[in-house]
């Protein structure tokens, strides 16, 4: 069954006016489409314009053109359903100190006009496990907590899709675990999940597709496999009884380097040998080996490589 689109973007351009005649393109030409149901990364380096394009979804951006459509809505037509289709948690802790987050909820619902009979407030905080802080000044709760009681504030009026601005920045290892199982529960139950992050692992582990982003132009756009699968080489790691230097052998691409507490690290190209040959050069070198582990690179490789070419 073909998905339904929670996000399509065509030919979106950002242009910020400066002293000098051109201006700087944000973005340009951005064209991408986000399926419902999916988690979606949006990454780039610092002023690659993934801001922008999340500032321009929340309506506090205007667009120079191009069209944006969420969730069946055109945001030039109509606006306010756009706003109500989706969620933005901001990046930056903004919360009233002496409100509760129950008191927080309700409050934010009353902006919205959803009326009391039809709030959702506990439902919310059982979601992103606060329902036992519900009455505790916000003040109060540990920096995880506001994290996820901003989750819920986005949540209020129940938008199909979410959008996670660098949701662990200044985060701990606990909490941000927390975090991701948070935002995986909410997934399952049907919300689309948009997700910038510099953090290449976090992006690995939790999205279906990404996209990077860089200087306003989208330079690549595939599923997290396809990426993984881009990286040519890989490396393997001996633990040898005395190191012996292997003779050269440059026809494959293979380098080896050595360690002084008798590592050898092997770099080749993974589809022009098979790890098996490796192993003999290795042996046959008359090195005694103890231990192997493998290293396949990761997302940080890829995206080094398409944001460098």
């Amino acid at each position: 069954m073909n998905k339904k689109n929670a996000l399509k973007v065509e030919k979106l351009t950002k242009i910020y006016s400066n002293k000098s005649s051109k201006g700087v393109k944000a973005l340009n030409n951005l064209n991408l489409e986000v399926k419902e149901g999916e988690i979606f990364g949006l990454l780039g380096p610092n002023g690659a314009g993934k801001t922008t394009f999340l500032n321009i979804l929340a309506g506090t951006v205007v667009k120079n053109f191009g069209i944006v459509n969420v969730w069946g809505y055109d945001l030039d037509k109509n606006p306010r359903q756009v706003r109500s289709s989706i969620g933005i948690v901001p990046q930056e802790v903004n919360l009233d100190a002496f409100f509760s987050p129950k008191s927080l909820l309700e409050l934010q619902a009353g902006l919205y006009g959803i009326p009391r009979k039809d709030r959702i407030t506990d439902t919310i905080l059982k979601l992103v496990s606060l329902e036992k802080q519900a009455n505790s000044y916000a003040r109060s709760l540990s920096g995880g907590m506001k994290r996820r009681l901003l989750i819920a504030k986005a949540m209020v009026h129940r938008p199909p899709i979410l959008v996670l601005d660098e949701p662990t920045a200044g985060v701990d290892v606990e909490l941000r675990q927390n975090l991701w199982s948070n935002v995986r529960k909410l997934n399952k139950q049907g919300v689309t999940i948009i997700l910038t992050t510099h953090l290449m692992y976090e992006a690995e582990e939790m999205c279906n597709r990404i996209a990077i982003l860089n200087k306003g132009n989208l330079v690549t756009l595939d599923t997290t496999e396809n990426l993984l699968n881009r990286i040519k080489n890989k490396r393997i790691i001996f633990k040898v009884n005395k190191v012996i230097p292997v003779k050269p052998d440059n026809s494959n691409g293979i380098t080896f380097s050595y360690k002084s507490n008798n590592e050898v690290i092997v770099s080749y190209e993974r589809n022009k040998l098979k790890i098996e040959e490796i192993i003999n050069k290795v042996k046959n070198s008359g090195m005694e080996i103890y231990d192997i582990s493998t290293d396949e690179g990761d997302l940080e490789d890829v995206f080094i490589n398409v944001t460098k070419s």
